[in-house]
């Protein structure tokens, strides 16, 4: 009975597990075939800390056993699940799978360790609704920090809300002369931002559709991104400040409470094409002017210029970006159908606990990625270093998005090249890539979990790509046109597309 059961296990496994489980045996056979049973290791945490002595581990150990060992050394009183790696090769089965010939009995071998999300996103399968009623382009997609309201932005110059539980239309907001371009949620998902070609910018709620204040009025070109300061730097747990770059290389800093220009930071000689407000009170700005200037918010002093680009800097990313998306909403909270709402008293602090944590999972620095038209992507220590850590080639082509996931191990990033590679979130080394579009990547997003990356492309398809196995999970055609712009809800459950045919696609399990 039990051998039956054990075949119909290897039944089911994914021609990929199959693959890695073969590989693995093999691997096993090797080691033991050169004598090699057990070997001297050592816990090891993304931050460099050690836990416990090392100590003697079977090869054969399997992955379960090495989460019971590793919670017991740090005396856990609930277990937390976490991923392992030797080498910078992930332990999914056995020890013995992630264990090259150079290891001997004599050397202490490091494992890396990395908690885990306790929750677990399930793969989006199908379209639930389409949704007309933008007449052009969807240019932006976006859930609040909550997941409970969802906004696109189109070249008809209107913002929508939609309900995402009736999944039908909330709001149609009419204001801007020209193009929306850009969108951007508070942290306290209390209101959206939109900028437009004709550089104006509206501040929108989300709850009634009205236009709070008046219109930001400043850029002398279109508008090109938008970004809030995050939750835990405000001082009383309200979005009010936001930043806004334009065409015309300018960076402005907003008081959107009292609709005024606070700052306008200029020095790039060219367009700005991507906005950062970092956890640190940092703004990072990239520019078709091959730089990225570092500025210091609260004054506007630019700190450091960084350099190295060949080509237009066309996108960023912060490895803190997840946790500054959801300000004070509990990661954990948000997996429940109606998450819980933080208090305005309390909102603040719950920021600024929930980045500590994140910013200490991270190894304690925040990391920026920047990626090109010269098809190459640099990863940067910026706060404290004018030096990239690594140049990461193999593009064919520019780069049009990049992002960290959110546990902020991985990076990924997309290309008009038809693919998406991952890079290791710590030091940029390469790590795989992902290939299945036969037309440019416009766009990706994560699952919350970061074990699902989201992507969508000129092809007129979504793509749901496996961590574990590095391959397509799901693939999504449904579109008429090109998928500008994707979005994985916060709390797991939706995920949003639009583009060139004017629709809206929201798609579940």
């Amino acid at each position: 009975m039990e051998g039956s059961k054990r075949d119909l296990e290897d039944d089911e496994l994914s021609v990929p597990e199959k693959h890695s489980k073969m590989e693995e045996e093999a691997t096993d056979d090797k080691n033991c075939s050169e004598g090699l049973v057990n070997v001297l290791a050592q816990f090891q945490s993304e931050s460099g800390e050690t836990v416990g002595p090392p100590i003697e581990l079977p090869l054969a150990l399997a992955r379960d056993k090495l989460q019971l060992i590793l919670n017991a050394l740090l005396e856990q009183e609930e277990i937390t699940p976490y991923s392992f790696f030797v080498n910078e090769k992930e332990v999914t089965g056995s020890l013995s799978g992630a264990v090259d010939s150079s290891v001997s009995e004599e050397k202490v071998m490091t494992i890396l360790y990395q908690p885990q999300a306790v929750f677990r996103v399930r793969a989006v399968t199908r379209c639930t609704s389409s949704l007309p009623g933008h007449a052009e382009a969807v240019l932006s997609v976006s859930f609040s920090p909550d997941g409970q309201h969802l906004a696109s932005g189109s070249g008809d110059t209107t913002v929508r809300f939609w309900d995402v539980y009736t999944e039908t239309p909330h709001f149609t907001c009419k204001g801007h002369r020209h193009w929306v371009l850009a969108t951007a949620w508070s942290p306290d998902g209390m209101h959206l931002a939109s900028g437009c070609k004709a550089g104006q910018i509206l501040i929108w709620d989300p709850t009634t559709g009205k236009q709070m204040g008046r219109a930001l009025t400043g850029h002398k070109q279109w508008v090109t991104s938008l970004c809030w300061e995050p939750l835990h730097l405000t001082c009383d747990g309200e979005s009010k400040r936001l930043a806004s770059a334009g065409k015309d290389g300018d960076v402005r800093i907003w008081n959107t409470k009292l609709g005024s220009c606070e700052k306008v930071l200029s020095n790039h000689l060219q367009s700005v094409t991507a906005l950062r407000w970092s956890g640190e009170g940092l703004l990072y700005s990239a520019s078709q002017d091959r730089t990225i200037k570092v500025w210091r918010a609260s004054d506007g002093v630019m700190c450091r210029t960084l350099q190295g680009h060949g080509h237009w800097v066309n996108t960023l990313a912060l490895n803190t970006d997840y946790v500054l998306r959801i300000g004070a909403f509990d990661p954990q909270s948000l997996m429940k159908s109606r998450p819980e709402i933080t208090p305005p008293e309390e909102r603040q602090a719950c920021a600024a606990k929930y980045y500590k944590e994140h910013l200490a999972a991270a190894g304690g620095v925040e990391r920026l990625v920047s990626g090109s038209d010269d098809f190459t992507l640099f990863l940067w220590e910026p706060a404290k270093d004018r030096k990239p850590i690594e140049r990461m080639t193999g593009h064919q082509q520019l780069v049009n998005d990049v992002k960290f996931s959110p546990d902020t191990r991985i990076i990924a990033s997309a290309s008009f090249d038809k693919s998406i590679r991952l890079w290791n979130g710590f030091n940029g080394k390469y790590i795989a890539v992902l290939r299945g579009h036969v037309g440019g990547v416009y766009q990706i997003a994560w699952s919350a979990d970061s074990r699902l990356l989201l992507s969508g492309s000129k092809d007129s398809t979504l793509k749901v790509w496996n961590m574990s196995t590095k391959k397509i999970d799901i693939d999504l055609p449904g579109h008429a046109d090109e998928v500008f712009s994707v979005d994985w809800s916060p709390d797991g459950q939706r995920v949003v597309s639009g583009g060139k045919d004017k629709v809206l696609k929201l798609w579940r399990r």
